[in-house]
């Protein structure tokens, strides 16, 4: 038979069990919805402002946004783009994990791979897009090899700096310990590398992103690019700007349900500080 003594706990636990899950809630959710209110404020403010067609508020964006929706062109060509992205992206990791490991480990390797590195990191969006365009034309090819030949470098970079910036000391334990090789990669490698790989993905993704509008407004019939090439011909500042929204709605997702979660996953072994 149950007292009230041993029900005191629960009642006691429970509702602290409760609030702490929405502080913390709070906390990870509070930020950067806060910060989308600020700027939706902001740019209703200047939309109310100005009176001006090519300043539209949040209702003539909303409108839109459903318009395109209900048209049913809105998941078609957002999944033509993602589609891309990802082949493109692809190619871009296995490629950059591959020249970054190099470079970390090998001297000559990085002297070797630099230039080219640097070289990718100046070289704008826009010229791999046009080019691509000439070489490929209208192909699947086009947006892949331009998204890979933007992101590859950063994450390349950023890999190279992972491996050089990993323990002296573990790595000579692990050669001394005659570790295989997958052992070093499950318990050496991987756990060290993790946020550099993750950092240098999201660089990658930023710049896959903005590559792949170009590719589509130049040389694609499809996807976001190219519905925001005809939303700017016609001149409808609200359909750009509802293409836009949902493009970056497209990227909240994976930052926040994909790459965050995986970077939790991955980095769970570390110990933040507190203070």
């Amino acid at each position: 038979m149950t007292t009230a003594t041993d029900e005191l706990p629960r009642s006691l636990t429970a509702p602290r069990g409760n609030v702490h899950f929405i502080k913390r809630t709070g906390a990870v959710v509070g930020p950067p919805l806060l910060c989308v209110l600020l700027v939706a404020a902001l740019w209703q403010t200047m939309a109310s402002k100005l009176h001006s067609p090519l300043v539209p508020s949040l209702a003539e964006i909303g409108a839109e946004f459903a318009r395109i929706a209900l048209s049913g062109k809105l998941i078609p060509q957002i999944a033509a783009t993602l589609e891309r992205v990802a082949l493109g992206f692809a190619l871009a990791f296995v490629l950059a994990v591959v020249a970054g490991i190099a470079m970390g480990r090998v001297p000559w390797m990085r002297r070797f791979l630099e230039p080219a590195v640097l070289i990718g990191l100046t070289v704008p969006g826009l010229v791999w897009a046009l080019l691509c365009v000439i070489w490929f034309g209208v192909s699947l090819a086009n947006p892949i090899v331009a998204v890979a030949l933007s992101a590859a470098p950063a994450i390349a970079l950023t890999v190279a700096q992972g491996v050089r910036g990993v323990d002296a000391d573990l790595v000579e334990m692990a050669y001394v310990y005659r570790f295989s090789r997958t052992v070093q990669l499950r318990r050496l490698w991987l756990p060290a590398l993790a946020p550099h790989l993750l950092s240098g993905c999201r660089f990658g993704l930023s710049l896959s992103w903005k590559v792949i509008v170009l590719v589509e407004i130049f040389g694609m019939s499809s996807g976001v690019g190219y519905q925001l090439n005809s939303a700017f011909s016609s001149q409808n500042v609200a359909a750009v700007l509802a293409w836009t929204l949902s493009f970056g709605v497209v990227m909240a997702i994976l930052e926040y349900g994909v790459l965050q979660s995986l970077e939790r996953y991955f980095t769970r072994w570390r110990r933040e500080s507190r203070v």
